[in-house]
């Protein structure tokens, strides 16, 4: 059978996997590798794709794929716990981004009005794909920059779909009542109406019956076939498809099944995205793109410097310092994913011409390649704009008069409040240093000794005395500003123990260099969590593990390489109790143990079975003796091998 389509998708793919693997290489996101792909094998490439038209029809899926997954990773919670930097910070950056880019076109270049809404827009969005990916992987997002940059993306996703819709208002294609936009958005509000009543109603009743039968295809199937009901129900009274997938997406978050539902559908959303990236590629014109390099080249410039400002500042409108604005802004420079659905959209209906949407597209992949660089290198360029600024710049912390011989915690997570409720404990004096300015607020207001302010900035530490200062906790996920930190703490006291946590251990040896007298790296602690229980397992003594583990924490980092391990060679598992295991067995009413003592049991001598420790109700008897009487319910903790252990199992179990 002839299938025209799939020669195409086979050489799609195959140019994918060698361009993503190059991509990856040289540490470029997959994303850019698929509009690269696109590029070379497009009409205006080396033209290996016959049915580009039928590829783009395929990538629609896409995007209404992308759409569900977006409404299904935001939720009413995730809103409410980043209000401020969702709703202040990201309507903040849209405005001023916006507000710029529809300027620039309308009054210096004089575009017409629709096309510099539209410029705006485009320039608006940022990729949620290449910050999240890339600061994930750089255990970035929970420090004070990565929930900012989280909280504007997600407001951009929530805006992406209005502005979908405005498009086709744009192109000047809507007269009267009907068309109006005031009449779109009352249909949309009667759909979610709608929407929301059967979420109620059906489909938590649907979605139970369907996980009651352990069906993963019956669970996918009924997962895609919601997402496009929604979606050609919106697309039945004049909406678009890809609102109504968002739509679905947002129903069900808040359903128990939220994240099956997303994993189900991921490897979808995943091909079929791909190929409106690549799809995306083939509309880019090579050719008039080297024509106006010059100006392609201009343009990316001009986006990545005017966004990066205005993310800035709408960082620093939120309160946070000058370093935090710097990373923020650095972060969602480039060009969203989304731009590329809202440019088609524009093209298609002609607000914007052929030669600008080149260009656009030209633009926007060069700002896609050039952004993991840019966040890469952001936290030196925010350390040299910082210090740049610094004479300049007053410390935000307020003093703290007459403390000493106190503890620093530098960040308020999870471990610095486990920190502080230690030294309140232990009447320790400490103060706190914070850069979410609601952090600040919300626990000052509960009495804690918290302040605003940036650690990386001598004049800071100083004010909540630093000189004074008897410990230094670093307990933050920003690695570059632990460092800052450690270096003008010891710098401005010699004497300070200062300890620091980390994620990774190749954070270890630059923070002692800098002057850390102990550092706690997670994936080191870790490993060493495993490395001990597996050791138990294999019944290596508790005192040499703890002597194991205190060995490689002495060495730190070059302990993990095999040469350090030597000196352990005389410490070995003993390999005659390697096949021993310990399991835990209830005696149940009527069974052959009930009422019987264990010297009376032999479960020793006649079952190779040794009973380390007994448990009745709330009293626990270890090592119990011959003439312990065993009653229905005890729980006893039996040692012996798998083989008598599995044989031995029936005593324990009703003769009934």
């Amino acid at each position: 059978m002839d299938i025209p389509l799939l020669p195409d998708v086979t050489i799609i793919f195959g140019l994918a996997v060698v361009v993503i693997l190059v991509c990856h290489r040289l540490k470029i996101p997959a994303l850019v590798g698929m509009l690269l792909t696109g590029v070379v094998c497009g009409p205006y490439g080396l033209g290996l794709v016959r049915s580009a038209h039928d590829v783009e029809i395929l990538s629609e899926i896409g995007v209404i794929l992308l759409l569900f997954t977006i409404g299904l990773e935001l939720s009413l919670s995730d809103l409410s716990r980043l209000k401020r930097p969702v709703f202040y910070g990201g309507t903040a950056q849209m405005l001023l981004t916006w507000a710029f880019f529809f300027t620039l076109p309308l009054f210096a270049l004089h575009f017409s009005g629709g096309s510099s809404v539209l410029l705006g827009m485009l320039a608006a969005l940022s990729s949620t794909a290449i910050v999240l990916t890339t600061l994930q992987e750089r255990a970035e997002m929970e420090a004070p920059h990565g929930r900012v940059s989280l909280g504007i993306l997600i407001f951009q996703d929530l805006l992406a779909v209005p502005m979908t819709l405005a498009v086709p208002l744009l192109a000047g294609r809507t007269f009267g009542f009907t068309n109006s936009i005031v009449f779109t958005v009352g249909k949309g509000a009667l759909v979610l109406v709608l929407l929301v009543v059967l979420s109620r109603k059906l489909m938590p009743r649907l979605l139970l019956a369907i996980v009651r039968t352990r069906s993963r295809e019956l669970f996918l199937l009924t997962a895609l076939g919601i997402c496009l009901a929604v979606s050609l129900l919106t697309a039945s009274i004049g909406l678009s498809l890809s609102l109504g997938a968002f739509l679905a997406g947002l129903l069900l978050s808040g359903s128990d099944y939220r994240e099956h539902l997303h994993e189900v559908v991921l490897p979808f959303k995943d091909v079929f995205t791909s190929l409106f990236f690549i799809s995306i590629g083939m509309l880019l014109n090579v050719g008039t793109a080297l024509e106006h390099v010059w100006q392609i080249l201009a343009a990316t410039a001009l986006l990545l410097v005017v966004k990066a400002v205005m993310a800035g500042a709408a960082t620093r409108i939120l309160g946070y310092p000058t370093r935090t604005a710097v990373l923020v802004g650095m972060a969602l420079c480039q060009v969203g994913e989304f731009s590329f659905i809202l440019a088609k959209a524009g093209f298609d209906r002609h607000v914007i011409s052929e030669h600008l949407y080149q260009k656009f597209l030209a633009a926007s992949i060069l700002t896609m390649v050039l952004a993991p660089f840019i966040i890469k290198a952001a936290p030196r360029v925010s350390l040299l704009l910082c210090r740049a600024l610094g004479a300049r710049e007053t410390p935000l912390a307020p003093p703290v008069p007459g403390i000493k011989d106190h503890m620093i915690i530098l960040g308020f997570g999870a471990g610095g409040r486990q920190l502080a409720r230690a030294a309140r404990a232990a009447d320790i004096p400490y103060v706190i240093l914070e850069m979410n300015p609601d952090t600040v607020r919300n626990e000052r207001k509960k009495g804690e000794p918290i302040h605003f302010g940036d650690a990386s900035k001598p004049g800071v530490l100083e004010h909540i005395g630093v000189r004074e200062a008897k410990a230094l906790a670093v307990v933050i996920s920003d690695a570059a500003a632990a460092r800052r930190t450690v270096e003008i703490a010891r710098f401005e006291n010699p004497a300070l123990y200062i300890v620091a946590r980390t994620r990774f251990n190749s954070e270890i040896k630059a923070l002692l260099e800098l002057g850390a007298n102990d550092v706690i790296a997670e994936e080191f602690e870790a490993s060493l969590v495993v490395f001990a229980r597996v050791l138990a397992k294999f019944m290596v003594p508790r005192d040499d593990i703890e002597s194991m583990a205190q060995e490689i924490r002495r060495e730190g980092y070059r302990a993990m390489l095999p040469d350090s391990l030597a000196s352990m060679a005389g410490v070995a598992p003993d390999k005659s109790l390697a096949g021993l295991h310990v399991a835990v067995f209830t005696v149940a009413e009527g069974s052959a143990l009930a009422g019987r003592t264990l010297e009376e049991a032999r479960m020793r001598r006649a079952h190779n079975l040794t009973v380390a420790a007994a448990r009745r109700g709330e009293e626990f008897v270890p090592n119990p003796d011959g003439l312990f009487l065993l009653h229905p319910g005890d729980r006893l903790y039996v040692m012996g091998t798998a083989e008598a252990l599995k044989e031995g199992a029936g005593l324990f179990r009703s003769a009934a």
